[in-house]
């Protein structure tokens, strides 16, 4: 029986698509940025400063950092206050935590913004840690890592730990640390097609604590 279960955020617990997009948006259009790539849910999941490299196609830092600061300012006042709950996820984490898994999240988006969305969702109780690449100082540079770093610093077995997420990377840092994974499909299910034979496939939100149970 896995105890304990890290699960990513966006696009496995939270629709945080269209506030991220409209936050995108307003950065380029703030600071006169011509966008490459359309904005579509494909462009959520990586590192802030990874999107905005392929999103705008330059690699010049002060245009970065001048993005950055624009995505920030919107997301992190008002934007955040937009993330949607998946329909059921609220049930499912009191279900699984009333059966005693330990759960926690680690997660591309920055700390500061998943801090103030646990709170917003009066979700602070669930989970035994929060974990983002810049909680960790200096900053990891992969989810992988940061799966490493939450299974070193609770001192767990990997063994008895379970990653949950809905996309390519979240599947692919999983394997990096020998960790089972589970693809979830009611987010936004762009990498689905692509599911390792070792990975779990769950589609519906009430159906994973039965799944968890016999893993």
């Amino acid at each position: 029986m896995k105890q304990h279960l890290i699960f990513d955020l966006d696009g496995t617990l939270i629709d945080s698509a269209p506030s991220i997009l409209h936050c995108f948006d307003l950065a380029f259009t703030s600071t006169n940025t011509p966008l490459i790539v359309p904005l579509t849910h494909d462009v959520i999941g990586p590192p802030l400063l990874e999107t905005l490299k392929r999103l705008s196609g330059s690699e010049d830092v002060t245009l970065l950092n001048s993005l950055a600061a624009a995505f920030k300012q919107h997301y992190d006042t008002t934007g955040y206050q937009q993330s949607v709950v998946f329909e059921g996820i609220a049930t499912m984490l009191q279900q699984l935590q009333e059966q005693g898994y330990k759960l926690y999240i680690a997660t591309n988006k920055r700390f500061y913004p998943t801090e103030k969305i646990m709170t917003h969702l009066g979700w602070d109780t669930f989970f035994r840690g929060v974990y983002a690449l810049d909680y960790f100082q200096p900053a990891l540079k992969s989810k992988a890592e940061m799966i490493g770093q939450v299974v070193a610093e609770h001192g767990l077995s990997v063994a008895d730990c379970l990653y949950i997420g809905d996309r390519l990377e979240d599947g692919q840092s999983a394997d990096a640390n020998r960790m089972d994974f589970v693809l979830v499909s009611w987010g936004y299910a762009g990498d689905v097609a692509q599911c390792k034979s070792q990975w779990h496939r769950c589609a519906q939100v009430a159906a994973l604590p039965g799944l968890v149970a016999t893993l």
